[in-house]
């Protein structure tokens, strides 16, 4: 019996776990190891060169800069997707009918890939020229048009990028606090009542979100994260012919320059994936510690 139990255990299992150290572990292996090789042009390296790849790119202006780009990014998305995607599910929540539609409604955009929604809203609502869907609404107001990809003063870019990944995502941690809110007891509001507690703010704050906490706390960690790998966005509404502008550079956006441009540095490209990796756990690492994620009892 139970060596049936192991065998069709991994006849489920089996594959799964095959093609995700196939296509996952090794490959993450690898770069680890080609982050201490002179790696140009190839992905078996000879040259050991120990950590100067990893030198080179904390000296390395450029990826620096990506850091403080991200940094820009996640001021605006996290606390925006944030307090509107609990909006979102607190609205949701109080509809009586037709719950689900709305509910599907909101989520709908979160299947969408990020590659046709950047196009989208590179080449439909923020286009440049005049005929572009932003501009024609600024035209009724006798403005002129808005170069909103190439406006560096004052970068215009970032309304395109944040409206985007908000509208992308918003949906999907709607419905996580939309869980959360209907696993609160709603004896907790009904005692509030018979307080003289009115509904509004003070029941918001005193009894929602202490309520929402754990999930509050998954919803940030998961918002930074995301906001670290950011990448089609980025990519697909800057990038051109020409290549990438200079400015709004994310780090995977460098990190793919790096290892797959012109100079196809492999090592160079590992090294600052691998950093990028180490600062993404330390980050989320210090925000659940934080927060105190995990703590029985303060959930």
């Amino acid at each position: 019996m139970r060596r049936r139990r192991a065998l069709w255990f991994w006849v489920f299992v089996g594959p799964f776990a095959a093609g995700l150290a196939l296509f996952t572990y090794i490959p993450l292996l690898w770069s680890v190891g080609l982050s201490f090789f002179d790696a140009h042009n190839t992905v078996t390296p000879t040259d050991f060169v120990g950590l100067d790849n990893y030198t080179a790119m904390l000296k390395d202006g450029a990826f620096t800069g990506s850091l403080r780009t991200f940094l820009v990014f996640t001021a605006f998305i996290v606390p925006v997707t944030f307090a509107l995607s609990l909006a979102l599910a607190l609205m949701v929540n109080r509809v009586r009918r037709a719950q689900a539609f709305f509910r599907s409604v909101f989520f709908l955009p979160a299947a969408c890939s990020y590659v046709v929604a950047a196009l989208i809203w590179k080449m439909s609502i923020f286009n440049g020229v005049r005929f572009g869907l932003a501009n024609t609404v600024l035209g009724w107001f006798g403005t002129d048009p808005v170069a909103w990809l190439s406006t560096t003063h004052p970068p215009w870019y970032w309304l395109v990028i944040v409206t985007v990944r908000l509208w992308l995502q918003a949906g999907f941690y709607m419905i996580l606090f939309l869980a959360g809110l209907q696993r609160i007891d709603p004896v907790l509001y009904e005692a509030a009542a018979v307080d003289g507690a009115r509904p509004g703010w003070t029941v918001l704050r005193h009894i929602t979100l202490p309520q929402l906490r754990a999930t509050s706390v998954a919803v940030l960690l998961l918002l930074v994260i995301n906001a670290f790998q950011a990448f089609d966005e980025f990519y697909n509404l800057l990038s051109d012919a020409r290549g990438y502008p200079p400015y709004a550079r994310p780090p995977l956006v460098y990190l793919y320059y790096t290892a797959l441009g012109q100079g196809q540095n492999l090592g160079l490209g590992s090294a600052g994936a691998v950093i990028l990796a180490l600062i993404i756990a330390i980050v989320t690492v210090g925000q659940a510690r934080w927060l105190k994620l995990g703590k029985s009892g303060e959930e």
